[in-house]
Order: structure tokens, then sequence, then C-alpha cells
């Protein structure tokens, strides 16, 4: 049987320079080879979670990638490579002690989680900057008949002086209840949101525990409006322009970015501190089927989503989907002959989304991909 020729398509796809790894999922946990290999193929598939319409994203221009995760461990054997790269990253790890309340089944033991936030700590050491790279996060705090706000600051209090030395910051958010009918559907017991004078509570007895304790942590809130500043709190920036600035120096590019796009992403919420990046995670992935999780439509969704992607590990997608490949390939021939029909309604190249900071870049891919 002879051979087929091979002709390669060019596809419209975003290129970001800050990577966000991810919101929706926990990409280090679950998705880290994947990830890793869709890094080295140089691009990967986004679905859009409200219109279900999926995109490229190109690595092309990559310099920073923001990990989140509960359980880091399985991405850690491929931190060698992002090195190698030339790509920055520092995580968002959230260590929580949920295990009575039982909030986060599929998490690792606290003790576990807590030696590895101290390995993944001395790894990430950077001896040309004061900034340590991973990030401690309690998040979301939640109250119910039986746990008190004082029940969560002993709890924080016995990870604080274990994690003291190995981070520099703590974030924190109140558990949002009503807002999400995901999470009171999950709910399996008296889980509560936060009264205001608890909020105030917490967060004097939270400043009062890191003066006491020596922990010198800055504290800082997620997502959340109300003002904490009176307590030495501040609300924070996740995905961390300024951060990025002090502990990055090294990289160039990176820098210039930063430079002329350390500004808020418009994309998100108003309470939300982030500056513009590219989430590439996905809702209804995550195996951690924490009973808070707003990302997760239903257990039995993301349970199809991960068998789907163990079937089809190579996927272009981190729901093991290929054939949407082939709409990204229809929409951007449908949108070459609209050009070609109107030419003044052509896009100039490398022209900049508004809403994550990316630009807009030529991929040349090989036809069926994988």
């Amino acid at each position: 049987m002879g051979t087929w020729d091979k002709v390669t398509l060019e596809i419209e796809a975003i290129a970001p320079v800050i990577v966000s790894a991810s919101r929706s999922t926990d990409i280090p946990a679950f998705y880290a080879d994947w990830f890793i290999d869709r890094l080295k193929k140089g691009y990967l598939v986004w679905i859009n979670p409200f219109n279900r319409i999926p995109s490229v994203v190109s690595f092309e221009k990559t310099k920073a990638i923001v990990f989140w995760t509960k359980n880091p461990a399985p991405i850690i054997k491929h931190l060698d490579y992002l090195d190698g790269a030339g790509i920055s990253y520092y995580f968002q790890y959230t260590v929580n002690d949920y295990e009575t309340e039982q909030y986060e089944p599929n998490v690792p033991p606290l003790k576990e989680r807590i030696q590895s936030f101290k390995e993944l700590s001395t790894r990430l050491e950077n001896k040309d900057s004061h900034k340590k790279r991973v990030i401690w996060r309690f998040d979301p705090l939640i109250l119910n008949d039986s746990l008190s706000v004082d029940d969560l600051i002993e709890k924080i209090e016995k990870i604080g002086n274990e994690l003291k030395g190995y981070t520099d910051k703590l974030i924190f958010s109140f558990v949002d209840i009503d807002a999400y009918k995901k999470v009171q559907n999950n709910r399996i017991g008296t889980e509560r949101e936060f009264r205001d004078d608890e909020i105030h509570e917490f967060a004097q007895k939270l400043s009062d525990l890191n003066r006491t304790k020596g922990w010198h942590l800055e504290l800082a809130t997620c997502g959340e409006t109300v003002d904490l500043t009176q307590y030495g709190i501040v609300a924070n920036a996740c995905i961390d322009g300024d951060f990025m600035q002090c502990a990055f120096q090294e990289n160039s590019d990176l820098m210039s970015f930063l430079d002329k796009n350390n500004v808020k992403d418009s994309g998100q919420r108003q309470a939300c501190g982030c500056m513009v990046s590219k989430d590439i995670g996905q809702y209804s992935t995550c195996q951690h089927f924490c009973t808070y999780c707003y990302a997760n439509k239903s257990k039995s969704i993301a349970e199809t989503n991960w068998k789907r992607h163990l079937e089809n590990p190579g996927s272009a997608t981190i729901t093991g989907e290929n054939s949407l490949i082939e709409k990204v390939i229809d929409q951007t021939k449908e949108r070459k002959e609209k050009e070609k029909q109107n030419k003044t309604g052509r896009e100039q190249p490398n022209k900049k989304n508004k809403k994550d900071g990316s630009s807009k870049s030529q991929m040349k891919l090989i036809n069926h991909f994988e």
C-alpha cells in the first residue's frame, strides 16, 4: 500500500504568555502527564464551557504557568522539563484540614500533603529571589454545627506551624453555598456560610495567630468583597504579576510582557484580582470530588470524562474528545472564506485578546493532528 501525501493546515490559535492550570480542575494531581505532553506538542484544544465551542491554545509564546493543586506529587517529575524549556512557574497549593468532616474525600492524607508541600518548596527554592514559589491556600473556610471559627483557627495553627519557613503567604476565602446550585446539591451535612461578625472574628484571630506564632505570612483573601485591611489582610491576585516580576526577573520575555500587561483580567468576577492569563482546564474533570466544589456539574459526568481521558490520553482535549479538532478546522475554514469574501473584515495578525492577554498566532499542524 502506498503512502499518502501530507499537507499542512493553518489554524488560528490563541497564544497566551501566562497559563493558568487550572481553576477548573486539578491538573497537577490528575492530568500532569497529559499537560506536559501537550506542552511538548505545542498546543491543546480548549472547550468553552458555556457554548461548547472548541479553540486551539498554542504554547508558542508561553513564558509562565500558575499551577493550582491539592496534590502536586504527579507533576514533580516533570519540573526539570519546565526548567529546561525556560518556563517560569509557581504553585497555588491548597492544604486544608477537613479530614474529620470528609469534605475532600479523594485528597491524600494531611500528613502527606504537608510533607509534599515542604519537598516542593525546597525543590523550588530560588537563590536569586527571596520569593517562595509555593503559596499556601486554606480555601474555602467552612462552618457547620460542630465546626466553629475557633476550630478552624486550630486547624490552621496546626498546618501553619508545620509550613513555617516554607511559604510566604496564606490565601483564604469563605465558602459560597447560596451562589452555587452545585455546591448546594453536594452538601453532606450542616455546612453554612460565615455571618459578617464571624468573618471579622476569624480575621482578627488569624491575624493574631500569624503574629504570635512568628509566621510572618502575608495574609490575603481570594475573590472576597469584604475589606479586612484593618487586620493586615489584603485582597489577593492569585495570578500575580507583581509576584512574577519579583520572582522571575531572569525571564526577560516574561518581564517585557508584564511591563505592558500587568492588568486585571476583565474576564474574571469583579472581586478577583488576577491579572490576564489563559486558564486551560475544563469543568467536570476533577476527581477529588470535594463537597464544596463549584466546578463539577455532577460526579457521574466527571467520572465519565475521566474514563474517556484514560482511554485516550493522547487527545488534544483534557476530556479525550478528539473529534472536536474537526470543528476547529471547519471554523477556521469558514472564517477564511468569509475573509476572502469581505476583505474589510479580515483580522490583523497578532490581535490581542482583551480577556486573557493572549495574541493570535497561525499554527501549521499536520492534518489528523495526533
